[in-house]
């Protein structure tokens, strides 16, 4: 039978480590001895209602589900190295809450915290509201729907991920992405996908200056956008958008197909540019 923990408070290091196979319910880890590292080592283990305000409480965890609880500000690097972990229906709000962490789930979370995941493989959100930067930095094999991001420099460097029905505002998102999927899904903020290799864009709107320069193999289908001047500098790229771009500039290779622009702009190139953009309603020089 499992062992089951229930409404107690701790604030001791390392209160309850090693612990196997067991259910914390409706406990509380805080208090003036202001001990670290609470559930380090657990395994097997069901955290469910409650709510912390110590450091580091679950690192090197294996197996388990943390539901309906509450990390504060105090709660830093909640999640550290952790295999098979489970979190639904909680609240994050302590920095760097996940990291280098293998095989997470994230359900219904409220996540506030900078430097979120970082170098985490095999993570999947689902209905997830963040406030973060460098939301994912480093991360492989993503899945994301129904994320809410709010932030600066995110998802630099990951590699295979999948994004569907998702809202971004957050500048230099996916710099130095490889492998990357984003279906449905509103992509908001300056700079977006410099320097990706395998970023596919379908029926996205993508919002800001500069988007999608230096890329390689890169891919729009049935893409709109709005603010987007000087797009698609030194990229290779085929891309077809639906409506008005305002200026597309110096595509290395590939073709560009839009509804209408307000300007097309070639020379004045640092390297061969050839890439061809192609407008439907009208000629743009």
């Amino acid at each position: 039978m499992k062992e089951k923990i229930y409404k107690k408070t701790y604030d001791e290091e390392r209160a309850l480590y090693n612990l196997t196979d067991a259910e914390v319910t409706d406990c509380t880890f805080a208090g003036p001895a202001d001990g670290e590292s609470a559930l380090k080592e657990c395994r097997n283990v069901l955290v469910k209602d409650c709510s912390f305000s110590l450091r580091y409480p679950l690192w090197h965890a294996e197996n388990f589900t943390v539901e309906n609880c509450s990390m504060d500000e105090l709660t830093r690097a909640a999640l550290w190295y952790t295999k098979n972990g489970r979190i639904i229906n909680s609240k994050l709000g302590g920095i760097k809450a996940l990291r280098e962490c293998d095989d997470s789930y994230l359900e219904n979370c409220e996540v506030v915290s900078p430097e979120f995941g970082w170098r985490c493989r095999g993570l999947e959100m689902n209905g997830v509201n963040a406030t973060a930067e460098y939301f994912l930095f480093e991360c492989r094999n993503v899945k994301l729907k129904n994320v809410k991001l709010k932030g600066k420099y995110s998802f630099q460097y990951v590699e295979n991920a999948e994004i569907e029905d998702c809202d971004f505002d957050t500048k230099d998102a996916f710099w130095h992405c490889k492998n990357m999927t984003v279906k449905n899904s509103v992509l908001k903020g300056e700079y977006l996908g410099w320097y990706s290799d395998g970023l596919t864009l379908i029926n996205c709107h993508i919002i800001g200056t500069q988007p999608l320069c230096y890329c390689k193999n890169l891919t729009l289908i049935n893409c709109t956008t709005e603010g987007c001047d000087l797009a698609f500098e030194y990229s290779d790229t085929d891309a077809t958008i639906i409506g008005h771009i305002v200026s597309v500039k110096n595509p290395k290779s590939g073709t560009i197909t839009v509804d209408s622009a307000d300007e097309i702009i070639y020379g004045d190139t640092a390297i061969p540019c050839g890439g061809k953009v192609f407008v439907r309603e009208k000629k743009c020089g």
